[in-house]
């Protein structure tokens, strides 16, 4: 994409091709302008166009550009923070209502899959959160005890189901939630746009919003060739914002991501390695991530990005990491290899911002962007046709707050990853 291999790697590698889009050239008008077809704007496109508005995408690259084409493709529910600590941090009734909408939001996204029939490798079979040590099995406990309380399918195995459910000998347990699954992001954020196309949204690449004018009636994007006029507008840029309100930019701390990929497995290694096909992660402060695509490619990620000496040091840490984890692999070779920035807030928590008169905006999804993407422009959906009140939203409406010590923070999340994956080699 862009003609960076690094970008997209294996996703746009096995993705289905795009839906038909080209540049704005015009000067049009419509209910809602949507800037960014990622997950959130492609959702709220969609739902828009099914209630009957009139939706334009403004794209500045191509579907699914930023992070929605980039990470891993874990669908999960909820978020970081502990079930019981958002009631606290949120308040009444936002803090019930946000665990309820995202507890059930992989459900929405495999509803959307399935009502429209997208091609992206859907699996339903859960997610495995792996325990490192008694800290991390300990933390598990209590992630279980939290949402067991809310009633929500989760479970905690022991070591030994774990390591069945894995193939790897080095976790204390898992949590397995069967509300979660996988996808391949970037063929779900291809398919949302192609579903949004045939409910009569009007989705345009390589039309990057240049400026945005209040004429007081109206908001007014304009791009290299051409405008949208519109009484709504819906931000959907997060991580990725650059011109326009970059107070969101300002607010977000970019926490770097690669995945690496092997080769297709063979039949015995596919048996032994996530024989279910849960996506996974662990509990490490420098996380790591691992999951199967539908070919049996072995997909392995973690903080770091791909660039400089980081594309090194990252790719010789994923061998020594895979062969701890997976003996039973042998030496291995990486097929594709790729990177992308996630949007990172004080509190692990997303923000819902009102830019201006009929501007809305969801970010900050802390590595969790599948599902609450989804769920969260189908929410600006909700917003704009009416059928909603913003008291009403799953977050409070907020000011964006610049993120203390952005520039310094970014640079250590990007180095530090460096230094703890160089550290390992060592122990």
């Amino acid at each position: 994409m862009q003609g960076d291999p690094r970008s997209h790697g294996l996703w746009e590698r096995s993705a289905p091709p795009p839906p038909a889009t080209a540049p704005l050239e015009r000067d049009t008008e419509a209910e809602v302008a949507i800037i960014g077809a990622g997950f959130t704007g492609l959702s709220a496109a969609l739902h828009l166009a099914q209630g009957g508005a009139a939706a334009v995408v403004l794209e500045g690259a191509e579907i699914g550009f930023g992070g929605s084409g980039r990470n891993v493709g874990l669908v999960n529910a909820g978020l970081w923070v502990m079930p019981e600590e958002l009631p606290a941090v949120l308040g009444a009734p936002h803090g019930a209502r946000l665990l309820d909408l995202l507890g059930d939001a992989p459900r929405a996204v495999f509803d959307l899959v399935e009502r429209h029939g997208i091609d992206c490798e859907a699996e339903r079979q859960g997610t495995l959160h792996c325990g490192v040590g008694r800290r991390g099995l300990r933390e598990l406990e209590e992630r279980a005890r939290q949402w067991q309380a809310r009633g929500a399918p989760v479970r905690l195995l022991d070591r030994a189901e774990t390591a069945r459910r894995t193939g790897s000998e080095a976790y204390a347990g898992a949590l397995l939630d069967e509300r979660a699954g996988t996808i391949q992001p970037l063929a779900y954020a291809r398919g949302l746009a192609a579903a949004a196309l045939r409910a009569g949204a009007a989705v345009h690449t390589a039309s990057p919003v240049l400026e945005v004018e209040d004429d007081g009636a109206a908001w007014r994007l304009r791009t290299p060739r051409g405008s949208v006029r519109a009484k709504w507008v819906v931000l959907a840029t997060n991580a990725y914002t650059s011109r326009v309100w970059p107070e969101i930019r300002a607010e977000l701390v970019h926490l770097p991501y690669f995945n690496l990929a092997t080769a297709p497995l063979g039949d015995n290694l596919r048996r032994s390695i996530l024989p279910e096909r849960q996506g996974a992660w662990d509990t490490r402060e420098v996380l790591s991530s691992f999951r199967m695509d539908r070919q049996g490619r072995l997909v392995f990620g973690s903080v770091g990005a791909l660039r400089g000496p980081g594309r090194a040091i990252h790719r010789a840490w994923g061998r020594r990491a895979l062969a701890r984890l997976f003996p039973q692999l042998g030496a291995v070779e990486f097929e594709a290899e790729w990177y992308g920035m996630i949007g990172m807030t004080e509190n692990s928590l997303p923000r819902f911002h009102r830019l201006g008169r009929n501007v809305v905006s969801f970010s900050g999804y802390n590595g969790r962007g599948i599902a609450p993407g989804t769920v969260f422009g189908r929410c600006l959906a909700q917003r704009v046709l009416g059928q909603v009140a913003e008291a009403d939203l799953p977050l409070p409406v907020t000011d964006p707050v610049p993120a203390r010590y952005r520039a310094v923070r970014e640079a250590w999340y990007e180095v530090g990853a460096q230094v703890a994956h160089l550290a390992e080699a060592r122990f």
